[in-house]
């Protein structure tokens, strides 16, 4: 893998090149066909930049139209949900929003013309037998005993389960193609289930309901679609796709094409799981921030340019490229935050330091820069006054050799401060530590003077000035690279206990008034968003996004010098 995205390879993008420079395409159509019975993870981040990026850099199209086949799984929450996700990450569909229930009366046509044409029949069979009588990999299917009902016959049976005479379950309405085919999606496929079940488009009209298979081709040909791109579990369905363009009288005839489906490692990408997870309320809804989902990657703080720079990252090939690193994830948005994101100062583990020889009453304001490489991000007030509070971590009664932090008779600088010397410890009656009293060398602000080397710099917080801030440190949610590798075990097993840790912490007086998404780089702690639901009626609380250490980059600088 590599981040120079120029040379990340898009086999799609240069076979759409070369259709247009040799005079094989004309305008690129595009489609993103999202099911909505679930919110879009991290691989539909991915098909939504490939479909939207190629129309966009070919100057044609891409719809968005939901594949709301399967009423029973389907809520206008998602469709909600779905669209809010699009829009975030950047991009604008064509037209109206589709949806296959739009062709319903023509599928229906295109069901009877199909009956007509002696392709397609009324079957009896019960699901089980329907499996039992498809046969297996290396033996053919047999042909149901209802296979050759006449057309009048078919066409009558369709019309009445279309009116809702039957039981679910009880027929189906099944393409006559092959039952013999090496290809089992060709072994006689099912065009309509009976379902008695409410849409939200179309209401009760419906007692039948489409396959994917038989929606999906013939939508993307209704829709003018040029490009239908999908990953490569479907792979084994384009037989079946193009056979019924080629059965119909479709108006055009699309063009599916495969790709590698992204797996990140330390994620699940199932939406089965991913429900799960929700409904066993082991998250906090689809848009926690531990999710793979856009909505939670929002939440926690990435940004939509980050996930298109991954996306692009990792290019698009037809060959399975195994895991990718979540560390070449993180390291895009770390990228985005560190140019973008405004400093301050948040302590996470608030201990408490007394400044003996700075007078009660005493404060200092220091203009420092809100980013330190963009003016425009203007400069924020940092007070100092005689009491602050530093990080736990930053102080050890009995510090290790190298230890450049704040120990008994040790010295520090306070960041855009003073040297500080720790001078005596305070415990409680338990022996723990609860504060520090120090003072202040008055001639190190801004210099360090001659012959004194103090190595160590830390973060602090004014306790006059400090503003109480919820903190949520994220974690990957599973312990494992691949937690659903076993597909006998239990997923839920390799949970990570340790993916959120709650700190009531304080912050810098800049971060008072936020608005939520605003990002910030907690200074010598990471990146951290301000929560989009939570930060209301006064509150701030803050996701951590990433921390400042960057994995993925570590990774490509040992992958470099070895090949040096």
């Amino acid at each position: 893998m590599t981040t120079d995205t120029t040379s990340a390879p898009n086999f799609i993008r240069n076979q759409i090149r070369d259709e247009i420079e040799g005079g094989r395409a004309d305008k690129v159509v595009t489609r993103f066909p999202p099911e909505p019975n679930g919110f879009l993870h991290i691989g539909h981040a991915k098909s939504i930049c490939l479909n939207f990026g190629l129309a966009e850099q070919f100057g044609g199209d891409c719809h968005l139209r939901f594949d709301d086949t399967n009423p029973a799984k389907e809520e206008q929450a998602f469709i909600d949900a779905i669209k809010a996700d699009v829009e975030w990450l950047g991009f604008q569909w064509a037209g109206e929003v589709r949806f296959a229930s739009d062709y319903f009366d023509q599928l229906y046509a295109w069901a009877q013309h199909l009956i007509r044409e002696g392709k397609a029949y009324v079957d009896d069979l019960s699901p089980d037998e329907i499996r039992e009588y498809r046969g297996t990999l290396t033996e053919p299917g047999k042909p149901s005993p209802y296979r050759e009902r006449s057309a009048d016959e078919n066409l009558d049976l369709l019309e009445r389960m279309r009116a809702g005479e039957f039981d679910e379950g009880t027929k189906v309405l099944r393409a006559k193609i092959d039952m013999a085919a090496p290809n089992i999606n060709l072994r006689d496929p099912i065009l309509y289930r009976i379902r008695h079940a409410h849409h939200h488009q179309t209401g009760d009209k419906w007692k039948i309901y489409p396959s994917y298979d038989f929606t999906h081709g013939q939508s993307d040909a209704l829709e003018g679609v040029t490009h239908s791109i999908c990953t490569l579990e479907f792979e084994d369905h384009r037989p079946l796709y193009e056979w019924f363009l080629a059965n119909l009288p479709v108006p055009c005839v699309p063009r599916q094409i495969e790709f590698a489906r992204l797996n990140l490692n330390y994620t699940l990408t199932s939406k089965r799981k991913l429900k799960l997870l929700v409904d066993e309320q082991i998250v906090d809804g689809w848009d926690d921030p531990r999710m793979p989902t856009i909505s939670g990657m929002r939440r926690r703080g990435y940004t939509p340019a980050s996930i298109r720079k991954f996306c692009e990252m990792i290019g698009v090939t037809r060959a399975d490229g195994g895991l990718v690193e979540i560390a070449m994830l993180t390291h895009a948005i770390r990228s985005d935050l560190e140019d973008n994101a405004p400093r301050a100062m948040c302590v996470l583990k608030p201990l408490k330091v007394v400044l003996t020889n700075v007078p009660e009453g005493h404060e200092e304001v220091y203009d420092v820069p809100g980013h330190p490489a963009r003016d425009d991000l203007g400069v924020r007030k940092v007070p100092f006054s005689r009491e602050i509070y530093i990080d736990h971590d930053d102080f050890m009664e009995e510090p290790p050799k190298k230890f450049f932090r704040l120990a008994p008779g040790k010295e520090v600088r306070l960041r855009n401060s003073y040297v500080i010397r720790c001078d005596e410890v305070v415990k409680d009656a338990a022996g723990d530590v609860t504060a520090l009293h120090c003072s202040v060398d008055f001639d190190t602000l801004g210099k360090n003077p001659e012959g004194r080397k103090v190595k160590g710099v830390i973060h602090w917080v004014s306790a006059d000035h400090g503003v109480p801030m919820e903190v949520r440190l994220y974690d990957n949610l599973f312990q494992v690279e691949q937690p659903d590798k076993d597909k006998d075990a239990d997923f839920l097993e390799h949970l990570n206990p340790e993916s959120l840790q709650v700190c009531q912490a304080i912050g810098e007086p800049s971060l008072a008034e936020v608005a939520p998404e605003s990002r910030f780089q907690f200074e010598r702690v990471g990146y951290f968003c301000a929560d989009r639901h939570a930060c209301v009626d006064g509150k701030r609380v803050f996701n951590r996004t990433v921390g400042l250490k960057d994995g993925w980059a570590k990774i490509q600088k040992n992958d470099g010098q070895k090949k040096g």
